[in-house]
């Protein structure tokens, strides 16, 4: 009977044991640079999912991913005997690690505000000195009268009059 609930616990007791044996107990070094950003559990408990980032040691260096993914597949085995050890669940949940797009898709999402910021500032410039086109005042006023004036037949007349008045 699958319990979602259990299976998110034990996502998020995976994603710690993980993360610390990574950084603690794994001497690759590959793996400096990992970050385990989030883990998922099938509702039976059978596999797990875990997510993952990569920094690079410098902020001109671009981080190296196939490199963080094959020292992950090669220390899964190592990872799951661990993590079983731990867990203190019938069947150890077999791993399997994903690259998190997440940080990308913020990075290209703070890039579009960012010209759409600067798009806004162009606009603002550009409408500092700007007057509205036409008239203060665009309804015409008979100063007799105090009426608005306008030249459509809506206004004056009524369009089935003017219909009689053709025949």
């Amino acid at each position: 009977m699958p319990d979602p609930a259990r299976a998110r616990r034990l996502a998020k007791r995976i994603s710690t044991l993980v993360a610390s044996a990574i950084e603690y107990e794994i001497k690759d070094p590959r793996l400096a640079g990992v970050t385990i950003t989030d883990a998922k559990v099938t509702n039976d408990l059978h596999d797990a999912t875990l997510y993952y980032t990569v920094l690079g040691s410098s902020l001109s260096e671009e981080p190296d991913y196939d490199a963080a993914a094959a020292a992950l597949d090669k220390a899964k085995g190592v990872l799951r005997s661990k993590m079983g050890a731990s867990l203190g669940v019938r069947f150890t949940p077999t791993l399997a690690f994903e690259r998190d797009t997440v940080p990308d898709a913020a990075v290209k999402m703070e890039e579009l505000l960012a010209r759409a910021r600067a798009a806004d500032e162009d606009l603002a410039r550009v409408r500092e000195g700007a007057k509205h086109a036409g008239d203060t005042d665009p309804y015409r006023v008979s100063e007799e009268e105090g009426e608005a004036v306008s030249g459509g037949p809506d206004d004056s007349e009524d369009i089935g009059d003017r219909d009689r008045q053709d025949d």
